[in-house]
């Protein structure tokens, strides 16, 4: 492959998808094998890739917008699942849900 032929696939990749994975297989991964940090490596790598994109796509201050929303989606998914006493699996699927749609508006879209 070429570097042409790489750039190109790289770009394909919705960095909406990678917030996706991140929050729920991230959730999924700590909660299946009980491990917390290992769903946070999950979490990590997925914000961590769609950041990548976001800066190469629509600079630095799109990334930092779309990386707060993404942690704070993480945060949100625990107040609604601890404080607010919804179901864990819930308020994962309704903060992914969010901060994938609005990473997709803002930085995937046209």
């Amino acid at each position: 492959m070429t570097s042409s032929t790489l750039t190109r696939m790289r770009t394909r990749i919705p960095s909406a998808l990678l917030v996706a994975v991140g929050l729920a297989a991230g959730f999924g991964v700590a909660q299946g094998t009980g491990i917390r940090a290992l769903g946070g490596a999950v979490f990590a790598l997925g914000g961590l890739g769609a950041a990548w994109l976001w800066v190469e796509r629509r600079g630095w201050a799109v990334a930092l917008g779309l990386g707060a929303l993404y942690i704070g989606a993480f945060v949100l998914a625990h107040v609604l699942a601890l404080g607010v006493g919804m179901a864990s699996w819930l308020a994962v699927a309704l903060v992914t849900l969010t901060a994938a749609g609005t990473t997709y508006a803002v930085a995937d879209r046209g």
